[in-house]
């Protein structure tokens, strides 16, 4: 084993500092003297998107090919870790063939509003479902040899400002939801690196956040591995140091490390500290070399029918009324819907994969052989409504057996960037299935979305809707599979399907800004929102249906009664009761009785896909420990269980409980203190006056002030800092002239890329101190200093920002 330490004893103080930055946008510095590699880190989280080198310009450059598989959002719509896993194999595989030894994934931050960009990304609303999924794909690409990346550590669940909104979240919702689903991954697979995200938390940037990313990711949780800056989300590097934020990135000709060497020859940092991350750093580069081989085979074929394999198992069958799926090959049909033919397989942003190629719809029915009418509908741009495309539509449906109908969100409705303003479909595919609802009553809906969608307009006049979410890149086969029964739909939803938005509680306090995000909701996100305040939705938590039945029995319980570190053991059966074989993913949920803090109706503590014959019966176990009946309590800073009566429910998703008994646990901390509200969410009220009063205890949701929030007005000359982004600026001369500049900048650059919008508003939202890591150093810290002096009005700020520009300044 090599010995690190004696490596570290011959470095420079030079040397040290560059390896905390580095050396292009995706390569870390090597120090050959020293034999200390350049590793190479690549996006992913579904797939690589290995930019290709001296290709196009400097953002979002051209991408290698790769197997496009399907994004987290489809995925986690499986709830099958295994799949999930064997997906993380074949990427590994593609890494090696494409020399990447570290990919940027995946990302688990929680769904809290269904309006964030970035949830096709991402794998639910609920912390469990997300760090489980999140683990089995860590867990299939280390075991192959290459790194991960798990993010956006934390609490970065919005698009807008995203790179520098101050999330202000309560200790407890933050421990029970937003940080559980990286607490397990950290505990059970050790991801190769942890990428710290943007925002702030709490008024701290979280890349120089030493409570989180020391006190808890390394001293509680036990991390070894490096952290990671999301690209250009540095904040202030020696504090980030001595916080434990190991790499900056992307490389920026070591700007940076001239002030790590100042901090420790003036002593404001101590040595020793930066030899952690140095030390980290050197088994970290180490590490990924070992996974480089020469000649790897990429398996371009056999991976297209691993893609497709997992858009099958994550597609959900929402509805199904008069078993109007699977279609029988004899039928007479119509196919509408651009999104047949060309098919929506991915989000938009830096996941953004180049795949050997795509079968859409349409591509799958011909290459099977089934005769089809097709038409339009709608075109693919801004609302798609084009009056000729409905007519012709309607033409085509009359008189059909049935009618395929493929709507959903197009690219310019979410993407990476920004957020959606709404969860609507565009308007033209409203109004197509009202116009085919006039002709013909066998309408068949396929969606395509990354995020919930409302359904209300339509769904009465679908006899079934089969939800495909982002199907990768054999989207269009996987979905004729299921179409023709050649497959059996065995998805779930990953989180709720609202009937509106404003339904959830959320939607009152997201995006927010411009300075801070509020999570006024508390605990109380999706499922656990809606269950509690008994609000009816589009389709629960955990829904999806079958071209087979299912029959649960015989639940047992090892106990009726335990110590909380006694562990429950829960048995039941559940039995394929129709003619074709299929899977269920069966839930347990737990439901404290009485609490006398608030707590959700019910939380999600185990899952499994379970695989029956026609007929057969399979036996479930599943092992509760004493976290699946704790909250945290802040005044112990620790879990606790209070004693007394829990729910253990059985079912196919939060809203079809199956079974259900009660264990009585016993505290092992009965005479802990309880919090009160106020204690808990200390400056947020939790749902007040926007809930049904007479359903849930109104004490639950009281009023509870603490300390002043955050007053969100506009930025004004002589607030703004290397923190405020160009939009902010904007209502100064300067400001005004810098972002004219550089939004036509961006639109000049975006020209040719797959989603140019994202590239323009995420210039639009980036905070000035992000110049200098996106431009590679060519504008120094003291420019973006002069930048700031300008805007406020201060005097020697135009000096300063040319200053800065002289090569010794940057």
């Amino acid at each position: 084993m090599k010995d690190y330490q004696a490596i570290l004893e011959q470095m420079t103080l030079e040397e040290k500092a560059s390896l905390c930055s580095g050396l292009t946008f995706w390569k870390t510095k090597p120090i050959e003297r020293l034999d200390v590699p350049s590793v190479w880190m690549s996006d992913g989280p579904h797939g690589l998107r290995k930019e290709k080198q001296n290709a196009g310009t400097n953002v979002m450059k051209p991408a290698e090919t790769a197997t496009c598989f399907p994004p987290s959002c489809t995925t986690a719509a499986s709830w099958d870790e295994k799949l999930i896993e064997e997906v993380g194999s074949a990427i590994a595989e593609e890494a090696k063939a494409l020399k990447v030894s570290t990919v940027l994934g995946p990302g688990v931050n929680i769904k809290r509003s269904p309006l964030c960009g970035r949830n096709f990304e991402y794998f639910s609303e609920d912390p469990l479902l997300a760090g489980r999924m999140g683990a089995g794909l860590v867990h299939g690409i280390q075991k192959n040899g290459i790194g991960t990346s798990v993010k956006h550590f934390c609490a970065n669940n919005q698009e807008y400002l995203r790179m520098s909104i101050d999330t202000m979240v309560d200790e407890r919702a933050l421990r029970e939801i937003y940080l559980s689903a990286f607490e397990h991954i950290v505990k059970t697979e050790q991801p190769t690196t942890i990428m710290s995200s943007y925002n702030c938390l709490e008024g701290k940037h979280l890349t120089d956040h030493k409570r989180m990313l020391n006190d808890v990711l390394r001293e509680e949780w036990g991390y070894e591995g490096i952290v990671v800056s999301d690209w250009g989300a540095m904040n202030d590097r020696v504090e980030s140091i001595k916080a434990g934020n190991d790499l900056e990135m992307p490389g920026n000709k070591g700007m940076n490390d001239r002030h790590i060497i100042k901090a420790v020859q003036d002593g404001t940092l101590d040595e020793a500290d930066l030899d952690k991350v140095v030390l980290r750093m050197l088994k970290f580069a180490d590490k990924c070399r070992e996974s480089e081989v020469d000649g790897a085979p990429q398996n371009l074929e056999a991976h297209h029918d691993l893609a497709r394999r997992a858009a099958e198992g994550g597609a959900v069958l929402l509805k199904n009324d008069d078993k109007a799926l699977p279609l029988d090959k004899s039928q007479n049909i119509a196919v509408i819907g651009a999104l047949a033919k060309n098919i929506r397989y991915q989000g938009s942003g830096s996941s953004h994969i180049n795949p050997p190629k795509t079968v859409s719809f349409l591509q799958a029915m011909d290459n099977a052989g089934q005769k089809y009418e097709y038409a339009d509908g709608y075109s693919l741009k801004g609302d798609g409504y084009k009056e000729k495309l409905i007519k012709d539509a309607v033409k085509v449906a009359k008189d059909k057996d049935a009618v395929l109908v493929f709507i959903g969100l197009t690219d310019s409705y979410e993407s990476e960037g920004f957020d959606r303003k709404h969860i609507n479909l565009p308007e033209s595919h409203n109004i197509l299935m009202e116009e085919l609802a006039k002709v013909n009553d066998n309408l068949i809906v396929v969606t395509s979305c990354g995020s919930p969608i409302k359904m209300s307009k339509w769904i009465k006049n679908a006899k079934a809707v089969l939800n495909v979410y982002l199907g990768g890149q054999a989207g269009g086969e996987a979905a004729y599979n299921l179409i023709y029964g050649n497959v059996n739909p065995s998805g779930k939803l990953p989180e709720t399907f609202p009937l509106r938005n404003h339904d959830n509680i959320v939607s009152r306090y997201f995006p927010m800004g411009p300075r801070t995000v509020e999570y006024r909701e508390s605990v109380y996100v999706g499922y656990r929102y809606f269950d509690t305040a008994k609000k009816n939705v589009q389709f629960p938590f955990g829904h999806g249906l079958s071209y087979t039945t299912f029959e649960y029995s015989d639940l047992s319980l090892s106990s009726n009664a335990i110590g909380e570190n006694d562990g429950l053991t829960v048995t039941f059966k559940v039995k394929n009761t129709g003619d074709r074989a299929g899977a269920e993913v069966v839930q347990l949920y737990v439901a404290d009785l009485e609490s006398t803090i608030y707590r959700p109706v019910k939380e999600l503590k185990e899952f499994a896909k379970v695989f029956l014959e026609a007929g057969e019966e399979k036996t479930v176990e599943f092992h509760l420990g004493s976290r699946a009946f704790a909250y945290y309590n802040v005044l112990i800073s620790d879990w606790h269980v209070e004693s007394g009566d829990f729910d253990i429910l059985v079912g196919a998703s939060s809203g079809d409980i199956r079974l259900k008994d009660t264990v009585t646990v016993t505290s092992e901390n009965p005479d802990a203190p309880i919090p009160n509200y106020r204690e808990t969410a200390p400056y947020y009220y939790n749902v007040a006056n926007e809930v049904d009063k007479k359903r849930i205890p109104a004490e639950q949701f009281e009023v509870v002030y603490g300390k002043p929030l955050v007053e969100n007005k506009p930025y004004e000359k002589g607030e703004f800092t290397i923190d405020s982004s160009i939009t902010q600026i904007s209502c100064t001369g300067v400001g005004k002239f810098l972002y004219n500049v550089l939004v036509f900048g961006s639109k000049l650059v975006a020209i040719g890329t797959e989603n140019p919008d994202m590239i323009t508003q995420s210039v639009k939202d980036m905070p000035l101190r992000s110049f200098s890591g996106f431009t590679g150093g060519l504008v120094s810290q003291m420019s973006v200093d002069g930048i700031v002096d300008m805007c406020n009005g201060t005097k020697g700020g135009f000096k300063k920002f040319c200053r800065g520009f002289k090569k010794k300044n940057r």
